[in-house]
């Protein structure tokens, strides 16, 4: 392939990528009104009919290639309007979708696209994932823990040298435990079993508050 050649398929890519971001972004910010409204989401998606649950993995597909939106309220959302089960399904098979385009793409375009989205130190704050012996472990270990920065793990994941073969189960399965408990809340929610709610969102705070206090500890320790 000639320089000229490569230089045009680098441009249209670049252009492919501004593109899908600015279509995100807008997206994505129309879509922070439903967030605060899950009865107008559920009306909307229904809309959709048999192609609801297509309309609601391609709207998370773009929550994870373009982190505006946060991930939880969009899987409550989804217990919500499809309830806890078919929900569930539904945020693993897009978010797994997600996960995977994303990899590819950091793998092909490295650090610079994660700079996009992320800052430098947020990105050197997982730098011992890719220098520690136990990276594996350490990864798997913090990707399921509730409360962990998710999207980040996902982009920089991409970043280390773990096989992508590993790296797919990884941060496929270890959103399950957040995905489970906030499906439940988003069902519960929409038959107005508030008990359930608050039982739920309290199990939730615990997770996450175990999950970030374990996260800075493995931080701090391979800082060192």
């Amino acid at each position: 392939m000639n320089k000229d050649s490569s230089l045009s398929i680098k441009i249209i890519t670049a252009a492919a990528l501004i593109l899908m971001a600015a279509f995100s972004f807008y997206v994505g910010f129309y879509l922070l009104s439903f967030i605060r409204q899950p009865e107008q989401f559920r009306l909307w998606i229904s809309s959709f009919k048999a192609f609801a649950p297509l309309a609601y993995i391609f709207i998370t597909c773009l929550q994870i290639l373009i982190p505006i939106i946060p991930g939880e309220p969009m899987e409550m959302i989804a217990g919500y309007a499809f309830g806890p089960f078919n929900g569930t399904l539904l945020c693993i098979l897009a978010e797994s979708i997600a996960s995977i385009i994303v990899l590819l793409i950091v793998r092909r375009f490295g650090r610079k696209i994660v700079e996009v989205f992320f800052s430098k130190e947020k990105i050197d704050s997982l730098s011992f994932l890719k220098s520690s012996k136990n990276r594996i472990i350490l990864y798997a270990l913090i990707f399921i823990m509730p409360g962990t920065p998710k999207d980040l793990l996902c982009f920089f994941g991409g970043l280390t040298d773990i096989d992508q073969m590993i790296l797919i189960p990884i941060i496929t399965l270890g959103r399950l435990p957040s995905i489970i408990t906030s499906t439940l809340t988003g069902d519960s929610f929409s038959l107005q079993r508030y008990d359930k709610v608050l039982i739920f969102i309290a199990i939730t705070a615990i997770l996450s508050l175990t999950g970030i206090i374990t996260y800075r500890l493995i931080e701090k320790k391979n800082r060192s």
